[in-house]
């Protein structure tokens, strides 16, 4: 029987990678399947034989916790140097896109108040 061990849906791609490669690396028999052409399906990673969950539970939870040590550190020592991504930040990379996007939202919001007033609603 099958078993569900690792769900796949908003994973980044370089930890779906990384599990993989630790499962294969443990001799552990899965297959994966993927969300299909438009998204609808549920992208996994799948336990052939269920005497393995145990041992693939632990190592992906034991991965998970180093990941998360290592990407907090990684967090912590750029907002010391004062490197991490604001909006501020952003809007100055790019502020063509941020106009942009006010744009839709005031257009959106207008013709949406427009009709309402014109439906006398």
């Amino acid at each position: 029987m099958t078993l569900l061990l690792f769900n796949l849906r908003g994973v980044p791609e370089d930890e779906a990678d990384e599990v993989r490669e630790l499962l294969t690396a443990q001799n552990i028999d899965f297959y994966e399947t993927s969300a299909g052409n438009w998204g609808m399906s549920m992208p996994a990673l799948w336990l052939r034989d269920s005497a393995d969950l145990e041992k693939a539970r632990q190592l992906i939870n034991a991965y998970q916790q180093q990941r998360f040590q290592t990407s907090r550190a990684d967090y912590l020592q750029r907002k010391k140097a004062n490197q991490q991504q604001t909006w501020l930040k952003a809007f100055k990379e790019n502020p063509s896109l941020y106009c942009a996007y006010l744009f839709a939202m005031g257009l959106v919001i207008y013709v949406s108040v427009k009709l309402l007033l014109e439906l006398g609603l």
